[in-house]
């Protein structure tokens, strides 16, 4: 035989330990194994069961808080579409106010143009008449002396003055008015 397997037969197999080695390591084993499953495993499957609880419970608040949001968005939503709708009316109605309002002050702008208008007339027509009386008055004084120049007398006669010149003011009316 080699040198090499004799001295392989002469020492063990570290692959196959001694049998003795192997009970007392398998009973070792077991006394381990059965220490950890009866003291370690149902620690770790509650703590396990309740990160599992946990996390679903996670979920399911997620979903909620989810369903809640979206609950929430769809009330913004439809609170902002309300707002929008009455501020547009609320624009609408101001346009209209707006529309009255000038069709209002144009109105009152037109009564008062035509207030101020009949009012110039009516000064008007009163300078007229005014005016006309004074032109009666002047032209009969200037006729009377004129008249009374081309007689050589005073007309003085108050009454007699104004009947004649009334007289031929009203002839040169009916002249003119005849004229048009």
């Amino acid at each position: 035989m080699s040198p090499l397997v004799q001295l392989a037969a002469e020492t063990e197999n570290p692959l196959f330990p001694p049998i003795p080695e192997l009970v007392i390591g398998l009973i070792a084993f077991v006394i381990v194994f059965g220490f950890l499953a009866k003291k370690l495993l149902p620690n770790i499957n509650k703590v396990l069961e309740q990160r599992r609880e946990a996390i679903e419970g996670g979920i399911e608040k997620a979903e909620a808080a989810q369903t809640e949001a979206q609950s929430v968005l769809e009330q913004y939503k439809a609170q902002l579409a309300e707002a929008r709708h009455e501020a547009a009316r609320l624009r609408q109605e101001a346009q209209e106010q707006g529309a009255t309002l000038i069709a209002e002050m144009r109105a009152e702008g037109q009564r008062q143009r035509e207030e101020i208008v009949a009012a110039g007339h009516a000064q008007i027509e009163a300078d007229r008449r005014s005016a006309a009386q004074s032109l009666r008055q002047d032209v009969g004084h200037l006729a009377t002396e004129l008249a009374g120049k081309l007689v050589g007398e005073s007309l003085e006669d108050h009454a007699r003055q104004s009947r004649v010149i009334d007289r031929f003011l009203d002839e040169l009316e009916e002249k003119a008015e005849a004229t048009r």
